[in-house]
């Protein structure tokens, strides 16, 4: 089973012999291998260290793995989904390491985590690794790598301050977070001592040669899909918006030196070709691009395009995709309301988004998948009125074009102007109002799970002191019952659920996050958050975070 599943595999590149004395890394996603195949990011990072020969990298998936060392000296995790913390803990248990970084000696491997969750807010989890990259692994991988052949034969502790020195690379134990009391707020987070860094930057990769994928294989959940990366992070800067704050600044992929060469690669191994990004259709020549895929000699090609700008739907993108066997495009929205939109920085209007409609079924596609949010910060009950009449006249604008609405609760995220405000209690109720209102129009109505808004959220600003509720949570199963259970069993130990969930944040606390710095100051982060409220209607100043 094993050895057919990566015998499947069609490479992009040449894997290295590694010297003799290579570094045995084991690299590890928390989850099937279907699962993370289809995972850009596990697809980079693992190519990049195969193509070295200074490692030896074997992969570890939850169902299968390759041949693994004996003796590792690293193993990494990819994390994309924040749950999958549970597959981590399971995945270092049956290596026979302890679950816990205090824990493990000299002999034990150094455990080292990056990608999307982490590097939004590693705290939850900062109990479990030894090291967490934060941010784009481009530069980030060579300069961990390097670094660690210099304390490679040193005890632990050395090996890591010395990598604590490296841009980027965060050692949560050498940091010393202390709270007003057990259950309150943070009150300091310090170094352990002045060699360490106070605060530690994010890595940002600015060229404009983005990531492509290493492998297409038939087992990815994707069957046989290549990937683009087409831009990085997003221009709009939707005040809520993890993807846009954290990634910036927006970079664009360039057409001749890196769009059109991997594309071709690419299109060598298969007929399926994925364009990723925050916001594709943004991309300066964007056209320029369809124009490309849109040749006869690609005529089998099956495209496939991630979120667009609504704006920039026009017949010829519909026509494209619908040729190019699309049946369906995604928009986000997030309401139909102006005043709401003002709130969160989304410029967009009804009519523009109505014509996207109209625009999508002329091209010649069949449906139209909408992303809208409820228990935005300001949010008042006209807002969701005005949500359920701009559907209504998308469908009578464009008859016979299939409408979802996919919906999901505001979830407060690290580094964005929304960090300080809580989810709102109400959000439940708002999807359901949503789902009475809409069902009867005809319009596909998709609410996310309320329930899994909240354990989004308390993993999103929690700190260290979950790692012992994850724990726990791992023996009680995933539903928020759980999470509730184990709460329970700690009360006194650590703050509610409400704390982390549903309260607004003072302005003028210490948040978990503080040493991490993303790509804005928080003064920069206090300025749209102003911004922001300014629009609120009188009725909602009372629910704003607390200033200083």
């Amino acid at each position: 089973m094993t050895s057919s599943v990566f015998a499947a595999e069609r490479l992009l590149f040449t894997p290295t012999t590694p010297d003799t004395d290579a570094i045995p890394l084991i690299f590890a996603f928390p989850n099937e291998y279907s699962v993370g195949i289809t995972s850009l990011g596990y697809q980079i990072v693992w190519a990049t260290l195969a193509m070295r020969d200074d490692v030896q990298v074997s992969r570890l998936f939850t169902d299968i793995h390759e041949q693994l060392p004996r003796q590792p000296e690293i193993i990494g995790f990819s994390i994309s989904w924040e749950l999958d913390y549970v597959n981590i803990l399971n995945l270092l248990e049956s290596l026979d390491i302890p679950i816990r970084a205090k824990l493990r000696n000299d002999a034990h491997p150094v455990i080292f985590g990056g990608g999307p969750v982490l590097t939004a807010n590693p705290e939850p989890f900062a109990d479990f690794f030894d090291i967490i990259l934060l941010g784009d692994g481009e530069n980030l991988l060579v300069n961990f790598i390097e670094a660690y052949k210099e304390v490679r034969h040193a005890p632990r502790q050395i090996q890591l301050k010395r990598l604590a020195q490296v841009p980027g690379i965060y050692i949560p134990s050498l940091y010393e977070v202390e709270y007003q009391t057990s259950d309150g707020e943070v009150k300091s987070i310090q170094p352990i001592d002045a060699d360490v860094p106070a605060i530690v930057q994010k890595q940002t990769y600015r060229g404009n040669i983005l990531s492509a994928s290493t492998v297409v294989t038939e087992k990815a959940a994707w069957e046989n899909i290549y990937m683009v990366e087409v831009v990085r992070s997003c221009p709009e800067m939707c005040r809520f918006c993890l993807a846009s704050y954290l990634t910036l600044p927006f970079r664009t992929a360039s057409l001749e030196g890196s769009l059109i060469p991997a594309i071709e690669r690419g299109l060598k191994v298969t007929n399926r070709l994925g364009l990723l990004g925050a916001s594709v259709t943004q991309h300066p020549e964007f056209e320029e691009l369809l124009n490309y895929i849109s040749q006869p000699k690609y005529d089998d090609v099956r495209l496939s395009i991630a979120s667009v700008r609504t704006n920039t739907v026009t017949v010829q993108l519909a026509e494209t995709l619908a040729k190019r066997d699309t049946r369906s495009l995604t928009i986000a929205v997030e309401s139909g309301s102006d005043q709401l939109r003002q709130i969160i920085n989304k410029k967009l209007q009804n009519d523009e988004i109505i014509q996207a409609a109209i625009n999508a079924k002329a091209g010649g596609l069949s449906s139209l998948k909408l992303y809208g949010m409820v228990g935005i910060p300001g949010e008042e009950a006209e807002d969701l009125d005005a949500t359920v009449a701009m559907m209504r006249s998308m469908k009578k604008a464009a008859p016979g074009l299939r409408l979802s609405f996919g919906c999901s609760t505001f979830v407060p995220k690290s580094h964005t102007p929304f960090q300080w405000f809580g989810v709102n209690r109400q959000a439940e109720k708002r999807l359901q109002l949503l789902q009475k209102q809409l069902k009867p129009q005809g319009i596909d109505f998709r609410p996310e799970s309320y329930n899994w808004s909240i354990i989004q959220a308390l993993l999103s600003r929690g700190d260290r002191r979950l790692s012992q509720l994850l724990e726990l949570t791992r023996g009680f199963g995933d539903s928020l019952g759980s999470y509730k259970r184990a709460f329970k069993q700690l009360k006194g130990q650590i703050p509610d659920l409400d704390f982390y969930v549903h309260t607004n944040w003072s302005t003028s606390q210490v948040l978990p996050w503080s040493h991490l710095q993303g790509p804005l100051p928080q003064s920069t982060l206090l300025k749209h958050l102003d911004e922001a409220t300014s629009h609120f209607r009188s009725s909602s100043k009372e629910l704003q975070p607390l200033n200083s």
